[in-house]
């Protein structure tokens, strides 16, 4: 049984990586209707919560029906990590995951994210800060190294585990790599099986399908599978994932009707929780994952991504519910160049 402080996560959990501009609560609720174990805000700045700038205030809604559920921090200076610590201890997530992997420009210039690669003796200091300024189980997030000649996560796991961490994800890709290439996992494996460590290791990077999960869970031994781009739009891929754990056999693809209410749900959350405005345009990145593989879908997703008022966006669905009522769908497993972006899962 894994258990992060007194989380218990069950056999072999699944995790929604903490995604900027995706791991929101409409996206976060959608994840746990479809069996997600354990889910992350996006990652928020210890400056700005400092600062009490509104999107890093808004980041720290969390809500019940999404427990077990840790709140994300950055930042490269001490002081800000252990304040912005007490902040979030205070709205009681389950735990405080500190993000080391973010490989963006604007977030490694500043110091942070996978720019703390470069200097482990920091990470420990930064770490330590967090673990000091809370009494919920603090976890990290982090990639392999800064670069192929620079690996050093063997180091790394070694060192946050003797300070307190509770557990350690690892997205198997260096920071040079970005989102680029193939993540390498037998690095993951050799940090799980290293005899000194005793805390749950998360592998993550890659897992787009219930057969890579299950191959690498079985192939690398990790406690847990952390999922980030493959999600986006398909929060289907935790069930199927469940699923063929259990039977060995690939359920079918969500119907047509799942899809459109999924959109909908997300959509009417989105504005709920986000305003009319904010919530429509914020919405537009998921459209494409939702309703991939349909034919002729173009003008309808042009609308989609086009349309500023509720109620015709509404339509539009209701048309592509009715216009394709009987479409089967194929399996489509696969992370594109577009689901990539920037969305900084680490």
């Amino acid at each position: 049984m894994i258990k992060i402080g007194d989380v218990v996560l069950g056999e072999f959990p699944l995790l929604l990586a903490p995604m900027e501009d995706v791991s929101d609560p409409p996206f976060r609720f959608l994840c746990k209707e479809n069996g997600c174990d354990m889910m992350y805000t996006e990652f928020i700045s210890s400056e700005g919560l400092i600062r009490d700038a509104i999107k890093s205030r808004m980041k720290l809604d969390i809500f019940e029906e999404e427990r077990p559920i840790g709140i994300q921090i950055f930042g490269g200076d001490e002081e800000a990590m252990a304040l912005s610590s007490k902040i979030v201890s205070a709205v009681n997530p389950d735990l405080i995951d500190i993000n080391f992997g973010c490989p963006v420009k604007k977030v490694v210039c500043k110091g942070a994210g996978a720019g703390v690669l470069k200097d482990v003796d920091l990470m420990i200091r930064l770490t330590k800060a967090v673990i000091d300024s809370t009494d919920l189980p603090v976890t990290v997030k982090t990639r392999l190294g800064w670069d192929d000649n620079s690996i050093n996560i063997d180091e790394v796991a070694e060192r946050l585990q003797d300070i307190g961490v509770a557990a350690l994800s690892i997205h198997a890709r260096t920071r040079a790599q970005m989102y680029k290439g193939h993540s390498d996992w037998s690095h993951i494996a050799r940090v799980k099986n290293n005899p000194r460590i005793t805390m749950p290791i998360f592998g993550n990077g890659d897992i787009d399908s219930p057969q890579k999960a299950k191959l690498f869970r079985d192939k690398f031994g990790v406690d847990g599978i952390m999922i980030g781009r493959a999600a986006i739009g398909y929060p289907w891929i935790f069930r199927e994932v469940k699923h063929y754990f259990a039977t060995g056999e690939l359920m079918p693809p969500p119907t047509l009707e799942e899809r459109v209410a999924a959109a909908r749900k997300h959509l009417l959350h989105s504005i709920r929780w986000k305003g009319p405005s904010l919530g429509i345009v914020e919405m537009r990145r998921h459209y494409t994952n939702y309703f991939r593989g349909i034919p002729n879908i173009k003008e309808y997703r042009k609308e989609l991504v086009t349309y500023r008022e509720i109620d015709a966006l509404l339509e539009v669905l209701q048309r592509i519910e009715t216009n394709y009522a009987g479409f089967v769908f194929e399996h489509y497993y696969g992370i594109t160049e577009a689901d990539g972006g920037e969305y900084c899962d680490g």
